[in-house]
């Protein structure tokens, strides 16, 4: 059934390219990383990166805003940051005898959510109804917030001093979790060479514009995924829940993040087929967080990942 070769297989231009061209002349030497943060929007999910201050976390997300016209907002989450800093408040205005409205930053197409481990766990709640229904109830009144809308939340590993844990329920918001790492030595020399790429990324105009990537992403739920595909994602779905390396397996809702974003990883390749090569390359960013390793405590390993994709035979 897959025996087709990628060359073989029909393809559509890919009115994206330039999006990811633009993006890797700011973030260097993350070609990969930038294409699964695309891919995560194209499939209408929130993207989570975790890794050391400076390594380009903002910068990525910023740029992606711009490149793609979308409404951008940054919430610098801190210890003291309230819910209604991030929903809004009323305020009462004597003139008019009434109470009015004021909304907070989660009112954007992009919410860039900075830090996000560093807020305590009752404000990282204050995420939870828009990332999952994408509206906020605010002092009973039930607000949509704008279409489309995504978050991409930062996030510092847990060992640094200052940091709460995200809850489950807050990491399975996120359809995918990316690391950026040091970039390679040439990437690293052009970025000492430049003094930064911060404000290149000030510097980008829109490759698009927003009102296009809706069909954008109806395109990619169009993107066909055949039987056979679909018993490969189910089988990995239930291969973690046997696996002795996890502490519980994967849900159904995982494995629906999953085939969402191989359709979009398929889609951004122009092709109108998911392949298992497809499913394999999204896997680790839609899985990891979502598992947690029977020894220790943290997050499934990468290696545990590698094995799994290793122990499922594909169709």
């Amino acid at each position: 059934m897959f025996g087709a070769t990628l060359s073989t297989l029909s393809t559509k231009p890919r009115p994206l390219d330039p999006v990811l061209q633009s993006a890797g002349r700011v973030i260097l030497g993350k070609d990969r990383e930038i294409r699964q943060a695309v891919a995560c929007l194209l499939a209408g999910g929130h993207l989570l990166i975790e890794d050391l201050p400076g390594v380009g976390k903002t910068t990525l997300a910023h740029a992606l805003a711009r490149l793609l016209g979308l409404a951008f907002s940054r919430i610098q989450f801190t210890s003291d940051l309230l819910p209604a800093d991030i929903t809004g408040v009323s305020i009462y205005e004597r003139e008019r005898g009434q109470f009015r409205f004021l909304p907070g930053p989660v009112f954007s197409q992009l919410v860039l959510a900075d830090e996000i481990n560093r807020a305590t766990p009752k404000t990282q709640s204050a995420l939870l109804e828009a990332m999952e229904e994408r509206q906020v109830t605010v002092e009973g009144e039930t607000r949509a917030l704008p279409e489309p809308f995504f978050v991409i939340a930062t996030q510092n590993p847990s060992h640094q001093i200052g940091t709460f844990p995200l809850p489950e329920s807050q990491l399975d918001r996120f359809l995918m979790r990316i690391e950026l790492g040091y970039p390679d030595r040439n990437a690293e020399r052009a970025l000492l060479v430049a003094g930064g790429q911060r404000a290149l990324a000030d510097q980008l105009t829109p490759m698009i514009k927003a009102v296009e990537l809706p069909a954008l992403q109806r395109e990619v739920l169009a993107v066909r995924a055949a039987e056979p595909l679909i018993d490969y994602v189910q089988a990995l779905v239930e291969a973690t829940r046997r696996d002795a390396a996890f502490q519980h397996g994967l849900s159904p809702r995982a494995g629906l993040a999953l085939l969402a974003a191989a359709r979009a990883w398929a889609w951004l390749d122009g092709r109108e087929m998911v392949l298992p090569d497809d499913v394999q390359a999204v896997l680790p960013a839609v899985a990891r967080h979502r598992l947690r390793a029977t020894q220790g405590t943290g997050t499934a390993r990468a290696e545990d990942i590698t094995a799994l994709l290793h122990a499922v035979p594909i169709p």
